[in-house]
């Protein structure tokens, strides 16, 4: 090689670059995101300069540089949303491997998902910190659904970030974010009051979600850390262990055919036996339909596959 040392890596993933509109003044010159205004007009945009209110030529997407002068001053954004922002702004919006276009409404809506999580973490904290401290002898229905949530998002978030799809991963924390939010926003009792195998899911769900947002999030995740009662940072925390029993789905989806011929689906148990199966299905309006009054002559199910109606 070039250098008489190792690299402490196996091998180098390139990322997209920034990029961003570019901006031409009458007189050719470049103008930068700062010193324009940027309306609608009709079906499209119009740009004038702040300082004057000259005209602006909307340019093509271009990578970032100091010479097209299409730059936005980290500084600002940080000033006015926060570093976790910019970061999960720039995670979220595109694979690694493309270009992030940079876009004032993406970081907005950075921004607004940053302060959801705020919010929600604080709302769990009365319940997290009212849960009991041992871990319950067992799980009912409700608490198992929270559980099954946190861990399959963990199973999830962690395969997207090994295989660096970033974008991937965040797509999984909004959407197990949406599920907590649903359960938090359930009337019910008061956090004391709520059963302790609710709560302690409730508890560990919310830390989950805060030690899955960490690594892209690190300044809202510590203070959401101390929020919900944890000790130390979460910096320094063990990361969470997948409980694998709890990625195993208990229902299944089935094909149904009548005749040869996609007719609907059947969600059963996953270890319904025939009868379950072939009753579940003979009770489908697009099965009745389908035979239109004729006798079944025979059902057969493929196990965990597919269901065959012959009429």
């Amino acid at each position: 090689g070039h250098i008489g040392l190792d690299e402490p890596f196996a091998g180098m993933f390139t990322q997209g670059m920034v990029v961003h509109e570019t901006y031409k003044k009458p007189d050719g010159s470049f103008a930068s995101p700062a010193e324009i205004a940027i309306v609608p007009d009709g079906d499209g945009r119009r740009a004038t300069l702040l300082d004057g209110g000259a005209p602006i030529e909307i340019g093509p997407i271009e990578k970032m540089s100091k010479s097209k002068r299409n730059t936005v001053d980290p500084d600002d954004i940080i000033g006015s949303y926060g570093a976790d922002t910019a970061r999960w702004f720039m995670l979220s919006d595109s694979p690694p491997d493309r270009d992030v276009i940079w876009s004032e409404e993406g970081v907005k809506g950075a921004s607004r998902f940053v302060q959801r999580l705020w919010r929600m973490v604080n709302d769990a904290a009365d319940i997290a910190k009212a849960a009991p401290d041992a871990r319950p002898a067992s799980f009912g229905a409700d608490a198992l659904a929270v559980r099954k949530a946190a861990h399959g998002a963990l199973d999830k978030v962690l395969s997207g970030i090994e295989r660096l799809a970033f974008n991937v991963s965040l797509a999984h924390i909004r959407e197990y974010s949406n599920t907590l939010a649903e359960v938090l926003a359930r009337p019910g009792q008061p956090a004391p009051d709520l059963a302790p195998d609710l709560s302690w899911a409730i508890r560990e769900a919310t830390v989950i979600l805060v030690q899955l947002f960490h690594p892209m999030m690190p300044h809202l995740a510590e203070e959401c850390w101390q929020v919900l009662g944890q000790k130390g940072l979460v910096s320094e925390a063990v990361w969470p262990q997948i409980e694998r029993d709890l990625l195993v789905e208990d229902s299944i989806t089935l094909p149904v055919q009548v005749n040869g011929k996609k007719r609907g689906e059947v969600t059963v148990a996953r270890d319904a036996q025939n009868p379950e199966i072939e009753a579940a299905v003979l009770a489908l309006d697009t099965v009745k339909q389908a035979l239109d009054g004729k006798p079944v002559r025979k059902i057969i199910v493929v196990p965990q596959r597919i269901v065959n109606v012959v009429g």
